[in-house]
């Protein structure tokens, strides 16, 4: 096995889950791969495209919990380039977007194991482009920042800048913290009357595209029991999405958590 010449790991974005928008050369590789390892977001429909003879190498992970904790990927992905087979790592959306490629990338490096990334349309553009909400807009949004909202210490980080006039914030894996994400935004100064997009299961089938404020995101969460996969968009872009619109009625309850917010003031 010394001899063997390591195969290259193609580390493979996905995209959200829509097969047609796999890029061609990712297809390519997932048709010819002898073994897959993938995440537990990439759809049946992808999966579908492996060869029979393929060997499908599940990794999911759930909020706070992995099937096989990174490092052990890691491992897998160089153990399997030293056999000397084709192997594909498909990640869910863009391996370089909250994907951890870079971890893996470093690993196969450090291990002598040659490595291609292969790029994929990343949850929120393709999510976004489905429900006609245009993340930048000429007199809306100048400015796009990506995170991640299930990250540590919330509470200490400053979101001020993040999300406003002019900006817009796509938040990934963020339905479990939806209310604590609302109020640390309107505790750094956002306005509670900024339209919001949640995008639940984009690019797929089943995809929902509901609209509100960022005083009502939380509750709009539970209300309409959304759940991951999903993207939140904060921001003016948000009015501009093709959703099952709940903005006119949530302004009445936007402007009681405003005051509350705000010490009984209105923010305009």
């Amino acid at each position: 096995m010394d001899d063997i010449i390591p195969a290259t790991v193609f580390l493979v974005g996905a995209g959200p889950g829509d097969p047609d928008l796999l890029t061609i050369k990712a297809a390519r590789l997932i048709g010819e791969a002898d073994v897959i390892v993938h995440d537990g977001l990439v759809s049946d429909a992808i999966l579908a495209l492996a060869s029979p003879d393929a060997e499908l190498i599940s990794v999911a992970k759930q909020r706070s919990r992995h099937s096989m904790p990174q490092d052990a990927i890691n491992v897998l992905l160089i153990d399997l380039a030293r056999e000397g087979r084709k192997i594909v790592r498909l990640k869910g959306g863009d391996p370089f977007i909250f994907g951890r490629g870079g971890e893996e990338v470093d690993a196969c490096r450090t291990a002598g194991v040659p490595v291609e990334v292969v790029p994929g349309i990343s949850a929120a553009i393709g999510s976004a482009a489905q429900a006609q909400l245009p993340l930048t807009h000429r007199a809306a949004s100048s400015a796009v920042t990506f995170v991640a909202g299930q990250c540590k210490g919330l509470s200490d980080q400053d979101w001020s800048g993040l999300a406003g006039i002019g900006r817009t914030l796509a938040i990934y894996m963020g339905v479990a913290t939806a209310t604590d994400i609302a109020d640390k935004l309107i505790a750094d100064g956002v306005s509670p009357a900024l339209p919001v997009a949640v995008l639940e299961n984009g690019t797929r089938p089943q995809m929902r595209t509901l609209r509100t404020l960022l005083a009502d995101l939380g509750d709009m969460v539970v209300r309409e029991k959304i759940a991951s996969p999903a993207l939140i968009v904060v921001g003016e872009v948000a009015a501009h999405a093709l959703a099952h619109d709940m903005l006119d009625a949530c302004r009445a309850l936007a402007n009681t958590q405003e005051g509350r917010a705000t010490g009984g003031k209105r923010v305009e």
